[in-house]
C-alpha cells in the first residue's frame, strides 16, 4: 500500500503525542528532523499548502485566546517568525487590529459551534464529525465535546502524511507536554475534494452516511472554483437524506475574493440565500466582531471589522476611505430528512 493510500486511523485509548504547550510564546527549538520536514513544506508546497502552516502558527501565536498545543509543531519555525514579526509591528504602530486577529476568532468561533452541534446531534449517541479541508487542524486533541465523536479529517495526502509525521516526531522530545487525544477516534482520510469521489472514499475510510454528522469547513470553500464548491456544498446536502446533518462553513464575498485572484476563487455574497436553495435550512450568518463572533479580541474602537458589519451587506465600497468591502461570513446550518422531501416536491410542482 503505498503512502498516498495509506489509512490513519487512531482511538483516544492510543493517542498520546508530545507537542508543545500551546503558549502565547513557543520558545522550544525543533528537532533536526521537525526542521528538516518543514524545510520539504517551504520548498516544495505550493500557496494553498503552505496557508494550513500559516493558519496553524497564527492560532498558536494567539494562544492566550486559542489553545491549541500542537499548533506551533504543525506550523514550523519559519511561518511563526514571519507572522511573529507582523504581528509586533501591527502591535508597535498602534494597529486597528493585529495580525491573525481574523484567524484566532474564526478559530473560536467554530469551536463554540462544534460544540453545541455535538451537544445537538449527540444526544442520542455519538456523532461524526468531517473536517473537509482539515489542514494542520488539531481540534481531535484538544475539544473535550468530541470525547463521544468519530472524527475524520480529509485533505491533500501530502498534507495528512506530514502532519502525522510531524506529530509522531515530537513524541521523541523528553522537554515537551503530552497531548492527549479527545476525540473517541480520529481517520485521516488523503483525498482532494475537487474529485467526484471523495465522498466515496470518505465512505470507505469508515464514513456513515446514516449517523449524525457535522461538517466542518473552515478556509477552504474559497479556494475552490465555483464548480466545486457548489458540488461540494451539493454532496453534503445529499448525505442528509435520512440523518439530520449540521454544516459550518464560512465564504468570502465578492470583493474579498478580488484580494488574491490567484488563491481565491469562489465567493457567495449571500450565502444565507444560496444554502436554503440547495437544500439547507435555519441558516445563521455572523460576521467577524458581531456579538457570537468577537470572543473579546477586537478591542479597538476602530477595528476595521466593527465598521464593517454596521454597514449594510450590499455595501461594495467603504463611504469613509473609498476601500472594498472585504467580508468573511461564518455560516451554520442544518439540513433534515424532510427539508430534502420538500425541496423535491417544490421542483416537481415547478
Amino acid at each position: 500500500m503505498s503512502s498516498k493510500d495509506h489509512k490513519v486511523t487512531t482511538t483516544a485509548a492510543a493517542s498520546d503525542v508530545v507537542v508543545n504547550g500551546g503558549g502565547e510564546e513557543v520558545e522550544e527549538e525543533e528537532s533536526e528532523a521537525v526542521r528538516a520536514m518543514h524545510a520539504r513544506v517551504e520548498a516544495e508546497w505550493g500557496p494553498v499548502l503552505k496557508s494550513a502552516c500559516q493558519t496553524a502558527a497564527a492560532r498558536a501565536l494567539w494562544g492566550r485566546a486559542v489553545r491549541d498545543p500542537a499548533a506551533a509543531v504543525l506550523a514550523g519555525e519559519g511561518f511563526m517568525r514571519r507572522i511573529r514579526e507582523r504581528m509586533r509591528r501591527d502591535e508597535e504602530a498602534g494597529a486597528r487590529q493585529v495580525h491573525g486577529v481574523m484567524i484566532a476568532v474564526r478559530t473560536l468561533w467554530f469551536d463554540a459551534r462544534i460544540e453545541a452541534a455535538v451537544a445537538k446531534l449527540g444526544a442520542g449517541g455519538d456523532a461524526q464529525v468531517v473536517l473537509l479541508g482539515a489542514g494542520m487542524d488539531a481540534r481531535a486533541y484538544r475539544l473535550s465535546c468530541l470525547k463521544e465523536c468519530t472524527v475524520f479529517e480529509l485533505d491533500f495526502p501530502e498534507l495528512l502524511e506530514m502532519k502525522s509525521d510531524l506529530l509522531q516526531e515530537t513524541m521523541s522530545s523528553a522537554n515537551n507536554q503530552k497531548l492527549t487525544m479527545m476525540a473517541k477516534s480520529l481517520t485521516r482520510v488523503p483525498a482532494d475534494i475537487r474529485d467526484g469521489d471523495w465522498i466515496t472514499k470518505l465512505q470507505s475510510y469508515g464514513y456513515l452516511p446514516e449517523k449524525n454528522t457535522i461538517w466542518v469547513l473552515e478556509g477552504i470553500l474559497y479556494y475552490l472554483h465555483h464548480v466545486h464548491a457548489m458540488q461540494v456544498l451539493e454532496t453534503i446536502v445529499a448525505c442528509s437524506a435520512s440523518v439530520h446533518t449540521v454544516l459550518l462553513a464560512d465564504f468570502m464575498n465578492k470583493n474579498a475574493v478580488s484580494l488574491s485572484q490567484t488563491m481565491y476563487h469562489f465567493y457567495h455574497d449571500s450565502p444565507d440565500l444560496l444554502l436554503p436553495s440547495i437544500g439547507f435550512s435555519q441558516v445563521t450568518l455572523s460576521q467577524i466582531g458581531d456579538p457570537q463572533a468577537h470572543f473579546g479580541l477586537l478591542s479597538h474602537p476602530q477595528n476595521l471589522f466593527d465598521k464593517l458589519r454596521r454597514l449594510p451587506r450590499s455595501v461594495e465600497t467603504n463611504p469613509e476611505d473609498g476601500t472594498p468591502c472585504c467580508r468573511l461570513y461564518l455560516v451554520e446550518a442544518s439540513a433534515f430528512p424532510d427539508d430534502q422531501t420538500t425541496k423535491q416536491d417544490i421542483k416537481s410542482i415547478e
